[in-house]
């Protein structure tokens, strides 16, 4: 039996519709991913699920008893209190008597008077009477099992023991269906892998949204697509469903152009002489004008953005050098460096992940770095010819109150992109945002369309160096793919702190490693290379391992730097190719090639079969690559 039916669903804005008539299941044990461009309507239907927000038409059938509980994006502002009154808050009538007798409790321990004792046994009796110790009970098991202390306030966490604290409110009422909206936003690497684990392990079904590509590959059993308007199941994991989707709008072009060609042919007819419509066929007529409607209902993939980095005159050769720095924040009671004894040198073109804990010191990393900040101990060395741009993760460079457009010209109507004046609208279009949008305040932007306006601002500056702090929170998998392409051809040198595994492996040549009690290290590659040559090296005999001039210590059977590359260049040799042999085979199969001299017949079908062998040859590389990797 489904836990959950949706039929006919639609809901609309405006015109065209957010989702028009969908249909879905989710049954017990499935881990379901919801993926789609931003904008394209997943919130939209969690909150549909969640009973937030009422459908236009269709209908949610939910069997009696099965609970469904939802995760948010944002934590809400106004919860106050101990982690065990926030976690109590999420139960029913038992919940707020729960809430009320933690709440007494943390009163006396701070000091009540017999008052509170008196109000303290009265709350006790009424829980007795609603059942609420054995609500009690499940409550302190579930914050035990997350490895939260139930009588800390909930406004000392960080952010991502908050969301936790939220996950345990989610989960306390023993859900059938558990709806988890961006999840990974805002955690650190190691949150991220606990809560990996933790789902896996959990019994209840799953529906999430998530972007981050090493979570939703790791959880989900089954992906759905909402893609205007409509819900496509897409069985199998992600690189399956990256294939398969591919391979479908392959089709879905093939298809258009096709019934395109049928309804010119058939305007060209409608458009005849006074003979041919004397003579036309009514039933005809009716037919057009049935394609004209199809054809005007149609809803065409939305474009994608048109990402281009703004580069700068180049930097010299040493961009940063760092010799022995340390930093202790001025403030820490135990007085142990956040950075103790770094160094390092980065050359123009590297591109360097940073990665550590949330609050471990990675912003300060870079201001050290970039000289906003005075170590206190060793010395910092910036290079010649800089020219930097940042990407901070808290859009402190946005002003919430200005127009999208004004946020990128300041009141202009042109900005100068790589030395040539374009419209602001235009430039902002490359950015997905159209005019209407663009002339609205970032206030009324979502997450997405913030970092994606973050972007526009960031690429609008000519720079050799680029500082990017979280840039892929939000990001819908498209503009992640672009992103990380335009990053990997940018010519200037980079530094990236993310908690995006795959995004760091794709873009990065080498990575610092926020580790324990001050010490940061460095390694060749990527997130996963880290991994292995942590992994390899004895504690004891643990080397820093160095970009330049040293040898790293990853395994000899691993993906080299250089093989990684090679990787990352080879989807796109096969796309140039396959579009040779395309052009090719379009060639040969029109009515004149044969009609033409038997030599340049020749040549073109020995053009063919070179292309197939290069073809067949790039394949097999790229598999070997794959398979290493």
């Amino acid at each position: 039996m489904p836990l959950i039916t949706l039929k006919n669903l639609s809901l609309s804005f405006g015109t065209p519709p957010l989702l028009d008539a969908v249909n879905m299941q989710i049954t017990r044990n499935e881990r379901v991913c919801l993926l789609g461009r931003n904008g394209a309507g997943k919130s939209t239907l969690l909150k549909l699920i969640n009973n937030e927000i009422q459908a236009d038409d269709g209908s949610i059938s939910i069997p009696p008893g099965i609970k469904v509980a939802k995760l948010d994006q944002e934590v809400p502002e106004n919860l106050d209190g101990t982690i065990n009154e926030v976690v109590a808050n999420g139960l029913d009538k038992a919940g707020k008597l729960l809430t009320r007798y933690y709440h007494l409790l943390h009163e006396i321990t701070l000091g009540g008077d017999d008052k509170l004792l008196d109000q303290l046994g009265e709350c006790q009796h009424e829980l007795e009477a609603a059942g609420g110790w054995e609500i009690s009970s499940r409550l302190e098991a579930i914050i035990s099992k997350l490895q939260l202390d139930g009588d800390t306030d909930f406004n000392a966490l960080s952010g991502g023991l908050k969301r936790r604290v939220l996950l345990a409110r989610a989960l306390v009422n023993q859900p059938d269906l558990l709806l988890l909206d961006e999840p990974t936003n805002h955690l650190d690497i190691e949150s991220i892998i606990w809560l990996e684990k933790f789902l896996l392990d959990w019994k209840g079904s799953l529906l999430f949204i998530s972007h981050d590509r090493v979570f939703l590959q790791k959880l989900s059993t089954r992906i759905i697509e909402i893609d205007r308007g409509q819900l496509t199941d897409w069985p199998g994991d992600y690189p399956t469903y990256i294939s398969r989707k591919q391979k479908a709008l392959e089709d879905e072009d093939k298809e258009n152009a096709l019934f395109d060609k049928k309804l010119a042919q058939e305007e060209v007819w409608i458009r005849q002489g006074i003979k041919a419509r004397r003579t036309r066929n009514e039933g005809r007529v009716r037919a057009l004008e049935a394609l004209r409607r199809e054809r005007a209902d149609r809803r065409n993939v939305s474009g994608s953005a048109n990402v281009q980095i703004q580069t700068a005159d180049k930097s010299g050769k040493i961009v940063l050098e760092a010799e022995n720095i340390s930093y202790t924040y001025p403030d820490k009671p135990d007085g142990e460096p956040v950075i103790r004894n770094f160094t390092t040198t980065i050359l123009r073109g590297d591109k360097v992940g940073i990665i550590g804990p949330n609050g471990a010191g990675k912003t300060t990393l870079i201001r050290l770095l970039l000289g906003q900040l005075e170590p206190q101990s060793g010395r910092v060395k910036i290079g010649t010819k800089l020219e930097v741009a940042y990407f901070d993760q808290h859009r402190s460079v946005l002003d919430e109150n200005k127009s999208v457009q004004d946020n990128i010209a300041d009141g202009s109507d042109m900005v100068t992109i790589n030395g040539k004046d374009r419209h602001v609208i235009s430039y902002l279009r490359d950015f997905l945002f159209d005019p209407e949008r663009a002339r609205q305040p970032v206030k009324a932007l979502s997450g997405g369309e913030r970092n994606r306006l973050l972007l526009a601002r960031l690429f609008s500056q000519p720079s050799n160096m680029l500082v990017l702090d979280e840039p892929t929170n939000d990001l819908d998998s498209d503009t992640l793919d672009l992103l990380e392409e335009r990053l990997t051809e940018y010519k200037g040198t980079i530094l990236l702190i993310s908690h995006d595994r795959a995004f760091l492996d794709n873009v990065v040549t080498s990575t610092i490693v926020f580790e324990s009690h001050g010490e940061v290290n460095e390694y060749i590659g990527g997130y996963d290379d880290w991994l292995r040559q942590a992994k390899s090296t004895e504690p004891d005999k643990k080397t820093k391992s160095q970009k330049h001039g040293k040898r790293s210590n990853q395994a000899d059977n691993s993906i080299s730097y250089v093989e990684r590359q090679e990787l990352g260049k080879l989807p796109g040799k096969l796309e140039k190719l396959e579009k040779q042999q395309k052009q090719l085979l379009e060639q040969m199969g029109t009515a004149d090639f044969y009609k033409q001299d038997q030599g340049k017949i020749t040549q073109v079908q020995q053009q063919l079969a070179k292309l197939e062998t290069e073809l067949e040859t790039v394949f097999v590389r790229w598999e070997e690559l794959e398979e290493k990797a």
